[in-house]
């Protein structure tokens, strides 16, 4: 038998599928406490309010992709398949995210300031946590943070949901790895003597 989550991370899972449901404006903090089984005054215990909650559910839901998306690189054998296996990855996370989703087709001003502007370089510095640990298996450190970041460009341009199919299809992602990304990543000098070696 699983034990029973704590209640904090009840309290984000639900907060996740109301978003899904309801949507960041419509969703109350009514909502969270009856779709996690807690009564309102146990949620104030845990978030002081509804900003709070949304941020801890966002900042959690990110660190489990970011977990996912070094998982996904860790085991690649070159910095490629390393790409590929991560924007993949990454792209069918938040593909599947039932709340970005919802959020992305009907309440886009609500998520817009966070990837645009000042906003965007907050969450692009974020989402590069996500790819830096395994690209810094195959480049100098001084151009981890960068590529790191190119990467997590690179995803961001998918999270348009008509562009969402051609994450899905490997040939097409590694096309794009090869043309966009790995160019982005290494100089054309240093990709002729690695190809040689």
């Amino acid at each position: 038998m699983s034990r029973p989550l704590p209640t904090e991370q009840r309290l984000l899972e639900a907060t996740l599928v109301c978003l899904a449901r309801h949507g960041i404006a419509k969703t109350t903090l009514d909502d969270v406490a009856r779709e996690a089984g807690v009564s309102r005054a146990t949620l104030y215990r845990y978030f002081p309010g509804k900003q709070a909650l949304l941020s801890a559910a966002v900042t959690a839901e990110a660190a489990r992709i970011a977990a996912t998306v070094d998982a996904a690189g860790a085991q690649a054998r070159d910095l490629e398949d390393a790409v590929v296996a991560m924007m993949r990855t990454a792209a069918h996370e938040l593909s599947r995210q039932a709340a970005l989703q919802f959020a992305l087709a009907h309440e886009p001003e609500q998520v817009l300031p966070y990837l645009a502007f000042t906003g965007g370089d907050a969450f692009l510095a974020a989402a590069s946590v996500a790819f830096a640990p395994t690209l810094a298996r195959f480049l100098p450190a001084v151009r981890v943070e960068r590529a790191a970041e190119w990467c997590a460009r690179m995803v961001l341009t998918v999270l348009e949901p008509s562009e969402q199919a051609l994450i899905a299809d490997d040939a097409v992602v590694r096309d794009m790895v090869r043309e966009f990304v790995i160019p982005g990543l290494v100089p054309e000098s240093l990709r002729t003597v690695q190809s040689k070696g």
